[in-house]
This record gives C-alpha cells, structure tokens and sequence, in this order.
C-alpha cells in the first residue's frame, strides 16, 4: 500500500512477482597449471586465445609442457581458459636470481615476474619535459624526466613521461607500480634529492635499443629457475597462503582441472600420484573436474590394466584417458613426439558442452582430437574392452572419423563400484545444476522462512530445471518424469524454521550415454503355402 493516501483518486504500486532468475554457469572453464616462461606467478589469469597465452605467459616452451595443453586446448575447441603460471627459485649460496635487475644512475628497476624474459629488458631516459608539463605537478622542468622500457622479447615499449624524484603524484616507484607490466621501482626510498642523467643519441647505423649508450640494459640477469616438484603446487603453505594448485581460491569458477606433467622420469614427463590426488579433492571442493593424463610409461595395454588403481584417485570428480597423442613439436624441427591429451580433451569437452551441452558425453565419432595424427598405442576394440570396464576412457583411431574419444566414464567407472557417478556427463550435469543453484539462492538468506518464501523457491528453481529439462538435459517425456523440486513443510519442520534452515530438495533424471548398442537380427522362416 502507497506510504500515504492524502487524496482522492487512484494510487499506483508496483508489487514485486518474486521471479529471480537463476542462470546456467559456464561449464568449460579450464584451468591449467605449471611452468611458463614469462607472467605473473601464483595468479590465476583468464585467457581467451592461444594468442594471450603467447602473449601473456611466453608460448610453446621446450622446458613445460603448460604452452603445449594450451595449444591443443584452443585447436580442440576451447573458450575460456585460467593460467596459473608457477616458478621454482634456485637457493643456496650459489643460487642466481629470478628477476633481472637495471640500474641507471638512481634508477634501480626490476623485472615484474621472474625468468630470463627480463634479461631482454632495456631503458631510456630523457629530460625534455616541457615546463608547461612540470607546472601541472608544481615541479620544474629539471626535477622531471621521461622513461621507456622495452621488452626485446616482443618488441613491446612502455613510456612513462614526466616522472620524477620528488614526492609527487608522478614519483616514479608509484607510476611505475599502477602503470607497468614489465618493471617495478626496487631501489632505496626517495628522498627526492636523485638525479638522473640522460642518455645520448644513437651512434650513426644504430637504433634507440641496439646502442649501449643510447639505453640501458638488465646488469644483473636472471634464470628460468628450477623445474617444478609437487611441493611447488601442494607444499606446506601453499594452501593456507593460496599459493600453488590453491591459487585457483583466487578464481571465482572454472570446470576442468589440468596439470600438465611437469616431473621427468627415464620415460618422458609424469604427475606424481599425490599431486593428483590432491588435485582431485581440490576438484571436489570446489565443484570442478579433473582430467588425469596417462604415466608416460603406459606404452601397452596391459601396461594401463595394471597400473589404473596407481593414478593417484579413484574419485567421481577424475577421469583417465589412455594413451597419449603422437604429434609435431614445432620448437623441434616438426618431430614427433608424446603428448599428454588433457589439453586436447578439455577442449573436446568445451566444444560438445557449446554444441550438444554439458549432458552429452564428450566422446563417439563426433569428438574428434584435432590436430592429433596419431596416438601413442594403437588400441583395438577387444583391447577397448578390456580397459573399458576398468573406467580407463580410450582414445580410438576410428576411420573415417580419425582420431576420437571413446569412452566417457569417471574413475569410478569401473563396473564392479557400480557407482551412481559412473558416467562423466552424469557428474558434469550435477555440478553445473549444483553450482548454478549454489548462486542462484544466495537471495533466499536472511529472508523470512515461511511459505511465501517456499513458493518463491519452487517458482525460480522449478522455472530454471524446466528449462533445462526442454534443452533435453533429462530422461522422460514430461517434467514430472524428468525432475522435482521440493521446498515446503514437509522438507522443512518447525524445529527446521526454528533453527533458521530451509531445506530444498532438487531431484533430476539424468541422460545416460548409450554405451553399448545392440542390434539384434533374426534370420525370417520362408512362408508356407496356404
């Protein structure tokens, strides 16, 4: 009712419907961590394109497999991706440092993030700073400056014009602290006293950056730092100071976990089991999935058998695919060689959810690994059907289709679990419904718990499944066979209302692949004569 009815005559009030729209999350936001060559470390970044990760964090690298999931994530099909770039220091008393240093005059730089990509680094300084310019800042002409900084790795320069010594919006370590994404200010507190010389033109034939004289380079350089260990994504502390693997506290949601093998063994690269079963209940905690990539000395089939109970997790939020894939390596001259398929196979996955959705198995004919050859260890279907049961997914050469994914099953996809969550795109459904009615309540708090909050409930979230049940996201032919959702006196009880809980029970049939086709033919008796 309006606040107050003075007058005669008609009085207008909008009354809310209660409708609060619950939206469907992302379902194919992959994050990927290990080594790089360049980027900030132990953060959480979003990329769209192959080309910011190259940008961004360095490339292809022989020295991590990170750039190579990467790039068979966005051949495959792949969206949104989260890099979390990490680095392993050298220590000792022999140890060389992680950022390279330039020093001119009372100029004291460092390189942002650590690596020999800082090495490449060059400065500039100029004093042509119009007197007009300084007076904005209530400085002289003299008492400012102008800085350049490229980056020869990319060809990238930034300029920070009308810096200064002095205490000033423009002194330099706070211009170069909200401005720069290659250097920061590390050099001894300003007193506002420092000078700076300039440099000189370059000689004739020279440019700006070739010329020692005419820019500074790093003088003191740094190193790739150390390969990587499990400690260096699951140590003591990582968790606690959200560093490591539990960067990823910083990101607000991703779906795919990948961890590129970063640890070298007599065979190739591998994961250690502990960090996947880490990896796995991180996975769990935060409603995500995890992509388990084959040991690299799994060359044989029976090799695969015998060593599935040893990945590390047997978890419903996992999934193991075997073997790996045979490619190019372009920093190699094009020779051939193994290739973990979890990069490959997100994008498999983000590319079914865009056009099938997150309830279609990512695998058959349709689920082809672009840019994949080949495979490590050709596999036939008896040889299919003795991992199968096992929940190791196959990766099958099937002409004409190529290369494809063949098995859709979690690791509690072994038969003899007999697991609710035997199936990927089961799991992956419930996590999407989970997480999006996660958010989509966030509303229902502090609201009184009555039953026009209850109806208020069924209305939203009965709205959002329906939509999803009309997308053919559930078995059965009409919504009563397809879900339900319960939010009344019978879920929650006085003693429920009394203690501030709302129970809400969400019930949904899910699609199941059609894992095994059988075609039965009978053979028709001739007719007899009548």
């Amino acid at each position: 009712m309006p606040a107050a009815l003075t007058y005669p005559g008609v009085y207008i009030e909008e009354i809310p419907s209660g409708v609060r729209t619950i939206t469907g999350v992302a379902t194919s936001v992959t994050a990927f961590i290990g080594r790089a060559l360049r980027g900030p470390t132990d953060q959480p970044i979003t990329i769209n394109s192959f080309a910011d990760f190259e940008r961004l964090f360095g490339g292809l690298w022989l020295d991590s497999a990170l750039g190579f999931a990467v790039r068979d994530f966005y051949l495959n099909g792949g969206g949104q991706a989260i890099i979390v770039r990490l680095y392993s220091p050298e220590t000792g008393g022999s140890a060389k440092p992680g950022k390279a240093k330039i020093t001119k005059d009372a100029i004291v730089l460092e390189s942002l993030n650590p690596g020999t990509w800082g090495n490449q680094l060059r400065i500039r300084v100029t004093n042509d700073v119009p007197a007009a310019a300084a007076a904005r800042f209530g400085l002289a002409a003299a008492e400012m400056f102008n800085l350049l900084v490229r980056d020869g790795s990319t060809g990238v320069i930034e300029s920070f014009p009308t810096v200064t010594f002095k205490d000033s919006p423009r002194r330099i370590d706070r211009v170069l602290k909200s401005s720069s994404a290659l250097v920061q200010y590390v050099g001894a507190s300003l007193a506002g006293t420092e000078t700076v010389t300039q440099h000189t033109d370059p000689a004739a034939g020279k440019t700006l950056w070739d010329d020692s004289n005419a820019s500074t380079a790093a003088g003191v350089l740094a190193v790739d730092g150390l390969a990587l260990t499990k400690d260096d994504f699951i140590g003591a502390g990582k968790q606690a100071n959200k560093l490591g693997l539990y960067a990823l506290q910083n990101a607000d949601l991703f779906n795919l976990l990948c961890v590129p093998p970063y640890k070298l063994n007599a065979t190739g690269l591998d994961v250690e089991a502990d960090l996947v079963a880490a990896a796995a209940v991180y996975c769990q905690q935060r409603r995500a999935f995890l992509l388990v990539d084959p040991p690299s000395d799994w060359n044989t089939k029976d090799k695969a058998k015998a060593g599935v109970g040893s990945v590390g997790t047997g978890s419903n939020h996992a999934a193991l695919f075997f073997p790996r894939l045979r490619q190019a390596n372009p920093l190699r001259g094009n020779q051939v060689e193994d290739f973990v398929p979890c990069g490959a196979l997100a994008g498999v996955f983000a590319r079914t959810d865009a056009t099938r959705g997150v309830w279609k198995a990512p695998a058959g004919l349709d689920a082809t690994l672009i840019a994949v050859p080949e495979l490590s260890v050709p596999l036939s279907d008896a040889e299919n059907g003795e991992l199968n049961p096992l929940g190791i997914n196959c990766l099958r050469a099937m002409p004409p289709a190529g290369r494809v994914v063949w098995g859709s099953r979690t690791l509690q996809g072994d038969d003899r679990l007999a697991s609710e969550w035997k199936y990927i795109p089961v799991r992956r459904t419930a996590l999407m419904i989970e997480e999006s009615l996660y958010r989509g309540t966030q509303w229902v708090v502090f609201e009184p718990n009555d039953e026009p909050l209850w109806a208020q409930i069924r209305l939203n979230l009965g709205a959002f499944m329906q939509n999803l049940f009309r997308q053919g996201a559930f078995q059965g032919r009409t919504p009563r066979e397809a879900y339900f959702v319960k939010c009344d006196k019978e879920t929650t009880t006085q003693n429920d209302i009394n203690l501030g809980i709302v129970n809400i029970v969400v019930g949904f049939a899910p699609l199941k692949p059609a894992e095994f086709v059988v075609i039965k033919i009978q053979q028709m008796a001739g007719q007899l004569a009548t």
